[in-house]
This record gives C-alpha cells, sequence and structure tokens, in this order.
C-alpha cells in the first residue's frame, strides 16, 4: 500500500523527516518496506531555465533548422540549433542546458550534451512541453511569458511538486489502515506516546447542501445481509474533464492513473478515508431507481474491461429497473460508466458483507482497490460521511449541484464491539506490568472508550472501524504496539518447553526412510495437490463411491479438482525434467490424495516413488544399464524391510494404472502396489520412455509398524581377554559344535567366540581339518586374573577333547 507523505500531512500536521515518521509506522505495526520520491515532472526540471531568445536565423546547410543565439542568464548568449517552426526572436523560451538529463515518455532519461548539427555547433536546446513532461504537445516549443527573467529556473515558473511515498507492507488484518486517514490516526496515537499531541484533521462536509431535488433515484436494497448499508445522491449539470493538478498529482504519487475529474475523486476519497464509491452515469439508469440483489446463475454481464463474464447466484449485483450495472463491491459495468458526455451522476456509497464480496472477486479473478478493502471489512459507520465528502469533492472540480437527498438505507445498526480487559491478562502476556494511567492513555488516543472501571480490569467499547479487535487479547495487542515492543524489557530468565515425540511418529519415520533413499541417489519432489480434471478419465476407477473433490473458486480449469492419486503429479514433474534432458530419474514423494466419500472427505497419505530411464548410465566402462521391474520391487522392499515389515505376501495388482505389476501385503493388509506405468498414460504426459511407479499406502504402513521396547545395557567396567586355540578335529566337526560347546562349559565368564581359519589339506592326518577360534572374556564385576584366565582355557580344551576328541596343534 502506497501513502503519499505530503496527503499524509493534511490530516496530521508534522515536519519530521519521512525516515523518522517511517520507523514510528513501523514501530506502531505499519511497517514501512521502502520510501520513493515522487516529482510531478520527472526529474524536477532540474538544469532547465528561462532562456530569451535574441536572434534566429535559418540554417545555412539545413532548410527545416534554425540556429539561434539565446540568453540564458550567463555572462554572453549561446548558440542552439532548433527545429521548431515556432521559434522566433524575442521569445521567452524553455532551454535545457549542456548536462541537462530530460526523460521519454516511457521514462527512458537522456542527457543533453554539446553537439555539431549540419556543422553549426549547439549549446542546449529549447524545448516542447512534451520533452519537459509538462503535457503531450510536440506542434512546437513552448513559448514562456515575456515578463520571466532569463536565467530563471524553471522550477520556480511552473508548480512542480515533490513528494516523499511510503510502501507499506499492511497486514491482513489492518483494514482500519488501508486509507491516508487511517495512517494519520496510528501516527496520532504513536505520538501521543511520545508526549506530542496532535489533532487529527478531517475534511469537513457541513457545507453540503441539497441544491434542488430534480433528479430523484430510488434505491431498493433486497438483499440487506450482503448490503447491510446503501446510500446514494445525485449530482446534475456537471462537466467531465480532466482533473485539476493537484488531484493528478495526489494519483500519480500512489501510482494512480488519473481518467477524469469525477472517477479521480471517487478514488481519490476511497485512498483518503478508505470508502470504495461508485458513480453510474444517470441517465443510463433505466426507469431511475437502483436494486441491489443477486440474479440467477448464468446471467451474462460485461464489465468495465469489456470482458463477458457469468454470474454466480450468490454474485450481489447492483442494477436498474432493467439490467445489471455493477459487480458490487468488485468492478464497474461497460454501459453505466462516466464518460465525457455524461452530465449527471448517481453516487454510491455503501457497506457490502466481507465474504460475499471476496467470494466474487475471487470467483471472477478480479482485485481491485476497492474489493481489497470491502473484502477486509470497512467502517460501516463512515459510509455516509464518505458520500458527502466525495459529493462535495466532485461538486468543486467538475461543477454541478447536489439534486437529491441522501438516501441512505441501514435497517440494523450494527452495534460496537464490547470487551472486557482483565489487568492481570495484560501483565501475563505482555511479560511486565504497564501503568494503568499508561494504558487509558493508549486506548483513549485509539479511540476506545472505556465504560467502567473495576480492579479486576476495565469495560471497553471497540469503534466500529477496528472490526479485527473482539477479544481481549486483540486489545491487548493494539496496548502493546502503541506501547512500543521496544520497550518491553528482556528477562533475565529464559524459559524453554522440551517437546517430546513418539518413535513412531509420521514425521520421524518419514524423516528416516525419506534419508534412506536419499542415500541410494533419489530425489524428493513436492508436487501439487490441485490436479487437471481431464486426468480422472485416466484413472478407470473401479470404485464408484471414492469421487473426486472439485474446487469451488479453482485458479483456474487444470486446476479444478485435488488428487485423487500421486501419479498423474509424478509424471507431470517427470515429464518436465525428461523434455530438459534429465531421462535418468529417481524421484520420491510424502503427500496426500483426496477423495469424497458420501458425506465425508477422506485424505489418505501415501508415498510415490517413480523411476525411469538408466540405473547405471552410459560409459567408457559399461554400457548403460536401463531400469527395470526388479529394481523398484527391490527399493519398495528395502522401504518395508527397514520398517520391520518383513513378513511380506506379493500378489497381482488389481491397480489399473499399471501394465504389470505387483502388490504387497503384510497380515493380509496391502502396503504397495508398483509396477509398469501403462504405455496408453505416459502418452498423455508426452513421455515416451518406460516409468515404474510405487504407490504406499503410508496410514496401512504406519499401523503395521511394531515399535519394539529399547533393549540396553551398560558398558563394562573391566577390560575383556582375548585368546586363542588351533584345534586339530575330525572333518565331521562343525563350527556350530564347537560354539555350543564352549558356551555349555563356561557360560559366565564367556562373551563371545568368532572363527577366523579353517585349514584342511598338507601335514595333516587323513580325515581331520584344523579349526583356529578366537574366544572373549570378561567379568562384569572384577578384572581377571592370569589364574582364572587359565583355568577357563583349560576347562574348555578338556570339553573338546572329551566331546570331540579334539587336539591342541
Amino acid at each position: 500500500m502506497k501513502i503519499s507523505y505530503n496527503w499524509l500531512k493534511q490530516f496530521i500536521q508534522i515536519d519530521w523527516e519521512s525516515n523518522k515518521t517511517g520507523e514510528l509506522l513501523t514501530d506502531l505495526g505499519l511497517e514501512v518496506e521502502g520510501v520513493e520520491k515522487f516529482e510531478s515532472v520527472k526529474g524536477g526540471l532540474k538544469g532547465i531555465v528561462v532562456g530569451h531568445v535574441l536572434s534566429c536565423e535559418k540554417h545555412t546547410n539545413a532548410d527545416k533548422l534554425n540556429v539561434t543565439m539565446v540568453d540564458i542568464g550567463l555572462d554572453a548568449p549561446v548558440q542552439i540549433v532548433c527545429g521548431a517552426k515556432n521559434v522566433a526572436a524575442g521569445q521567452k523560451v524553455p532551454v535545457a542546458t549542456i548536462g541537462t538529463t530530460l526523460y521519454t515518455a516511457e521514462g527512458e532519461a537522456w542527457t543533453i550534451k554539446k553537439g555539431k548539427i549540419r556543422g553549426e555547433e549547439s549549446f542546449g536546446m529549447i524545448c516542447a512541453e512534451d520533452e519537459l513532461g509538462l503535457g503531450t504537445s510536440h506542434d512546437g516549443i513552448m513559448v514562456l511569458d515575456k515578463k520571466l527573467k532569463a536565467g530563471t529556473p524553471c522550477s520556480d515558473v511552473f508548480d512542480i511538486e515533490e513528494d516523499e511515498v511510503f510502501e507499506i507492507g499492511l497486514t491482513p488484518n489492518r483494514a482500519d489502515a488501508m486509507s491516508h486517514f487511517g495512517v494519520a490516526r496510528d501516527l496520532k496515537a504513536g505520538l501521543k506516546q511520545k508526549e506530542i499531541t496532535k489533532e487529527l484533521i478531517t475534511p469537513s462536509t457541513s457545507h453540503f447542501n441539497i441544491n434542488d431535488r430534480s433528479l430523484k433515484v430510488d434505491i431498493d436494497v433486497i438483499n440487506t445481509e450482503l448490503a447491510p448499508r446503501y446510500c446514494g445522491v445525485t449530482l446534475s449539470n456537471l462537466i467531465v474533464q480532466p482533473s485539476p493538478t493537484w488531484l493528478q498529482n495526489r494519483l500519480k504519487a500512489i501510482g494512480l492513473t488519473p481518467k477524469n475529474n469525477v472517477v479521480d475523486a471517487t478514488n481519490y476519497v476511497l485512498h483518503e478515508l478508505g470508502q470504495p464509491l461508485h458513480a453510474f452515469d444517470a441517465a443510463k439508469i433505466k426507469g431511475n431507481k437502483i436494486v441491489v440483489k443477486t440474479l440467477d446463475k448464468g446471467t451474462k454481464f460485461t464489465t468495465l474491461d469489456g470482458v463477458e463474464r457469468t454470474l454466480h447466484e450468490d454474485d450481489l449485483m447492483i442494477c436498474d429497473s432493467e439490467k445489471p450495472l455493477c459487480l458490487a463491491g468488485v468492478f464497474g459495468g461497460l454501459g453505466s460508466g462516466v464518460t465525457e458526455e455524461t452530465t449527471s451522476i448517481f453516487l454510491e456509497s455503501a457497506y457490502f458483507n466481507p465474504v460475499s464480496i471476496r467470494k466474487s472477486a475471487k470467483r471472477h479473478a478480479l482485485n481491485t482497490d476497492a474489493s481489497f478493502r470491502f473484502e477486509r471489512g470497512i467502517d460501516i459507520e463512515n459510509v455516509e460521511y464518505s458520500l458527502k465528502r466525495a459529493a462535495l469533492l466532485i461538486k468543486e472540480i467538475a461543477g454541478g449541484e447536489i439534486t437529491s437527498d441522501v438516501y441512505d438505507l441501514y435497517p440494523k445498526k450494527h452495534p460496537n464491539f464490547e470487551v472486557f480487559l482483565a489487568f492481570e491478562k495484560i501483565n501475563k502476556l505482555i511479560g511486565q506490568e504497564i501503568p494503568k494511567d499508561t494504558i487509558k492513555s493508549i486506548l483513549a488516543s485509539l479511540d476506545i472508550k472505556v465504560k467502567n472501571v473495576t480492579e479486576a480490569g476495565m469495560g471497553l467499547e471497540v469503534p466500529s472501524y477496528r472490526v479485527d479487535v473482539q477479544r481481549q487479547v486483540d486489545v491487548i495487542e493494539e496496548i502493546l504496539r502503541v506501547y512500543g515492543y521496544n520497550n518491553v524489557a528482556f528477562g533475565q530468565k529464559l524459559n524453554a518447553s522440551i517437546a517430546t515425540t513418539e518413535a513412531a511418529a509420521d514425521h520421524t519415520i518419514q524423516n528416516t526412510i525419506g534419508n534412506a533413499l536419499a542415500s541410494k541417489g533419489y530425489y524428493e519432489i513436492l508436487t501439487n495437490s490441485l490436479t487437471n480434471p481431464d486426468y480422472t478419465s485416466l484413472l478407470q476407477d473401479e470404485d464408484e463411491e471414492r469421487k473426486s473433490i472439485e474446487i469451488i473458486n479453482p485458479l483456474s480449469g487444470d486446476l479444478s479438482i485435488l488428487r485423487k492419486t500421486s501419479l498423474f503429479s509424478a509424471l507431470e514433474a517427470a515429464s518436465y525434467n525428461i523434455n530438459r534432458r534429465r531421462a535418468n530419474l529417481k524421484l520420491f514423494e510424502f503427500g496426500k490424495t483426496y477423495y469424497a466419500k458420501g458425506d465425508k472427505r477422506i485424505e489418505p497419505k501415501y508415498l510415490s516413488i517413480l523411476i525411469s530411464g538408466d540405473s547405471i548410465p552410459d560409459s567408457w566402462t559399461n554400457k548403460a544399464v536401463a531400469t527395470n521391474f526388479f529394481e523398484l520391487k527391490a527399493i519398495v522392499q528395502t522401504v518395508l524391510y527397514r520398517l520391520g515389515l518383513t513378513d511380506l505376501k506379493s500378489k497381482p495388482t488389481t491397480s489399473t494404472l499399471f501394465s504389470e505389476g505387483l502388490s504387497l501385503t503384510h497380515k493380509k493388509k496391502e502396503l504397495v502396489s508398483f509396477g509398469l506405468i501403462k504405455k496408453s498414460i505416459l502418452k498423455q504426459f508426452d513421455i515416451k520412455q518406460d516409468v515404474l511407479f510405487a504407490d504406499f499406502d503410508w496410514g496401512a504402513v504406519l499401523k503395521e509398524i511394531e515399535i519394539s521396547p529399547v533393549a540396553y545395557k551398560e558398558i563394562p567396567k573391566h577390560p575383556e581377554v582375548k585368546r586363542d586355540f588351533a584345534l586339530l578335529l575330525d572333518n565331521k566337526a562343525s563350527y556350530k559344535e564347537l560354539y555350543d560347546l564352549a558356551f555349555s562349559a563356561e557360560r559366565k565368564h564367556l562373551k563371545d567366540m568368532t572363527l577366523f581359519d579353517v585349514y584342511e589339506g598338507k601335514n595333516l592326518p587323513q580325515g581331520k581339518k584344523s579349526y583356529a577360534v578366537s574366544f572373549t572374556l570378561q567379568d562384569d564385576k572384577n578384572t581377571l586374573t592370569e589364574k582364572q584366565i587359565e583355568k577357563i582355557m583349560s576347562k574348555l580344551q578338556h570339553t573338546y577333547e572329551r566331546n570331540l576328541g579334539a587336539t591342541l596343534r
């Protein structure tokens, strides 16, 4: 939102530098994102001076050029070559001196330099009004008042306005600040906290008078729920023409293009007071009657931009006795707007239901200054005042007379919000105690009335323009932002809460599997939940009860339903990459699909995996190896095994998406379907290579996971000891026999046993083999002594000799 500093100063007299004011507005929650300089004439006519043409002669080498001598206030006149037909001696003209920067109509800068034209030197340029940005004419040079003194800066001759414009990042809840008056209102409250008292200067409507009642327009509001308040008045004998310069400059400063004095006046009041208005050409209102109502679904209506729109049955329309004139609160109609031939108007000011306006604006993809404000909620008590303000402004700049009473249809008055504010709650939320007198002062500066005070708190009445302040916490937020976040002291104690999560939490398991897939070269994708309704024909869904969910206000026809499968989103991503020469793909995504079953809306979770192209790219060491079904099966099984789901059964898939594929089940619960996508489906996405796809029912997977309790033991405090045997055994003896005998003979101190060598052959007796085994011994309570170790090893040796006939080599 753009706010002109000059315009702001009309409401509150302040002589601060713009950066200082911007800091205060930011502290108040109206974040100033930047300050731009505005000049009504780009460049501010810097370097342009009044010149006196002393002589003018034809150029000797060019029929259409003149050589002039011009006094520009220097010690000596300068020579300027000029091609204008109307240049003549004795004239006072604007001269762009050497080094001056001028701007084209498109805003491109160019600099005046010393030059030589057809052999004659030129030390400047005599300018036309379009070259200076003072108009659009290029018929000849500008001729100034002869009384002007040569050398006078043209910035002193012409009324050049310089301004600074704040770019405010307005949050959606601050509907009250969507105008210069609203910002001034906040600025006043902030200044008061700094003990600077300023009064708001509001435009007066005390001289609003009805000249006659010659043009009456009846108003019938049929749908009062969508239009709780509707005001109107007529003005006649107007002259529609360009607006005065001051008004055009105000609009240009905030980025608006002036149109004519009537339309500009309504835009001016919109940005001045925050109240949208609309002017209808009264001659185009059939039956001299305005009807506010909804129309039948499918009714055609052409808006000001020339687009024919199909109306919804919930769109609120402003109509006459025969036809619709305007999409209420959003956009005017093509056949009822103000033109240069307009002499009388019906001026509308209203309060429309914010939800209704927001839906209509989204439905027709329209975003206007009016809808922007209506959607967020304007001040219903400001409707009539703004109408009178606009009527007086139009009368001032377009002439004419007020020719009807002010019609104000406000059948059910909206009460102000009432809130009880507890002192204890203030201190608890802010974290420090603010003096009660300071709180009362802040509330008064925000126009929040204190109706009663008790020891516990205060009963408050919130003004109608603060539609976002309806709860106790909202009032505390208002107090804090005016008091100043920077004034809240930092505590010496830092409190923190430690969040606990379950080991089987969905996001934890997703991270585990995501990391596992990423480690194998897979890339995670994130696709849109909205999809093309044309894809539903590819599903051939056997379950007719699973209905697609349509979006009421889709951004486009291609994104008008929620996806029932993740496949098409994945194929769009694959097609995008393949078309950009990334044909070897390994992709995965966690997300949700959506469908309706009866009255229920169901959102199953999924994990999808897509592979395509070559799993091993072509290189000088090996040929390319294409991805295949078994590679996909392996990664599917890896995911499930990683989660402890190993008891899997396979069966042919019933999904119609695959030309061939399998489904894996766990305890009769289907967890995943995977296989080769049908060529007919790939053709819709312009994919010519094979694509393999796996679709996990992630919700079912989570239910099947069994988390075992963590088993742990303390780290031993005493060292372990290793001893080895080289045993000569019969060929029939096995390592398992050795292992079992060892642990049966010594259960307490034997911790581990490993086989590290086996030998059969030369230098061994016939029918014998050699096993080299290692034993790890350890006592949990004491350090083993050499005597204990020898005793254990002797016991093991005797066990092997007795049971296996083993001997030590």
